[in-house]
């Protein structure tokens, strides 16, 4: 009888039985893992069981989720989104917005700070990378806003000149705002000890960009409103918090275009808290406050508004290399996901500079930008009057 190696028969149990264990260990350790980490912070956060509590939880949840669900129970809903629902359904993403093949997804909500890694880069500018995100600015403390003196040496050097001969545009397209109306910067206040200065004075806050932009536009032949909202103010006065003010600063918007059908270009100004080295580029001898675009993925307008950015965005490189950081895209997981850009196919949040830049780099970033947008805004208006 011809001898049978019994190394070969059991091989392949074995190998079965050794994946069926590591599988085992790595979602008990994924469990294991999350359990402590709900342990840990469940202790440190206080949740008030209010409307703004439900929304919240609510938004983390894709809308496809809600989809599927309510598809289940009705014959109309389900045929009218036949070929959405045909489509491969990842459960666990879809109920978590965990993907096990991308680890940020799985710690994203737990370690600090690793939320912006989310952000996807539609156009990288030069430099940009996933080590120089974008990264928002905390609200501001009430110490940080108290006795500040500004150097008005530089805010007089910045505005020599400024606005002489510009004439106010009756019709108005362009509404300039600014959710984060408080974000200000370092070389403007001269007490300042804080990595993220804040100020609700506008001549060295992000009002002080918009007015420049303003002035810009119209000098263009471009009719532009500004709101010069203090939201900071108007949050306290409200009782409302720091991750309201977008919410805020939407009824700003919807009253200004409720009353000026005319409004159908919206940008929302801000200012990065990135340092010096990586917001700051000279171009042909001069100084310029970096911008970049941030694109909410979450509304029906991302794509419009999305070709718009790309659009800016390609015509500022060719014509002044390096001013641009890029385009970027959030969702609600790393940011609000909406920035009322839904109110409108032609909206845009522009972070000019960052916290180190001064008011002459700024300015310089501005009237760079207005000249682009001047020639993307004419040749928009030729296209919808064709149509």
């Amino acid at each position: 009888m011809p001898y049978k190696s019994r190394n070969n028969n059991s091989l392949v149990p074995l190998v079965f039985v050794s994946m069926k264990a590591i599988i085992r260990v790595l979602l008990i350790g994924i469990i294991l893992m999350y359990l402590t980490v709900w342990l840990i912070s469940s202790t440190a956060i206080k949740l008030r069981v209010d409307s703004l509590l439900y929304s919240s939880l609510s938004e983390l949840v894709p809308k496809e989720t809600f989809l599927m669900l309510l598809s289940q129970e009705l014959t109309g809903l389900r045929v009218e989104n036949e070929e959405a629902l045909n489509n491969d359904f990842d459960w666990l993403e879809s109920v978590t917005n965990v993907s096990l093949l991308d680890a940020r997804s799985l710690f994203g909500r737990e370690i600090p700070g690793i939320e912006n890694y989310h952000t996807h880069i539609a156009v990288a500018g030069k430099g940009t990378d996933i080590t120089n995100l974008p990264n928002e600015s905390p609200a501001p403390t009430e110490d940080q806003l108290k006795d500040q003196e500004i150097d008005q040496s530089q805010i007089d050097e910045a505005n020599h000149n400024s606005g002489e001969g510009v004439e106010e545009i009756a019709e108005k397209s362009v509404y300039i705002y600014h959710s984060h109306s408080w974000e200000a910067f370092s070389p403007l206040i001269k007490n300042n000890d804080s990595q993220n200065p804040a100020s609700t004075n506008e001549k060295v806050n992000v009002i002080a960009v918009g007015s420049k932009l303003k002035q810009e536009l119209e000098a263009r032949g471009i009719g532009a409103v500004q709101d010069k909202t203090d939201i900071n103010q108007a949050l306290k006065d409200k009782s409302w918090t720091y991750n309201e003010s977008y919410q805020l600063s939407r009824g700003l918007v919807q009253e200004a275009i409720a009353q000026n059908d005319d409004l159908t270009y919206l940008i929302d100004i801000h200012r990065d808290s990135m340092p010096r080295s990586i917001t700051t580029k000279t171009i042909n001898g001069k100084n310029y406050a970096r911008l970049f675009f941030i694109v909410g993925k979450e509304n029906k307008n991302f794509e419009k508004n999305l070709k718009i950015a790309k659009e800016l965005n390609a015509k500022l490189e060719e014509k002044y290399p390096g001013i641009s950081r890029g385009v970027f895209v959030k969702t609600r997981t790393e940011g609000n996901g909406i920035y009322n850009q839904d109110l409108t196919e032609r909206a845009m949040l522009l972070e000019f500079g960052g916290v180190e830049n001064n008011l002459v780099e700024l300015y310089n970033s501005t009237e760079a930008f207005a000249e682009v947008f001047a020639e993307y805004y004419r040749k928009d208006a030729v296209e919808v009057n064709a149509q």
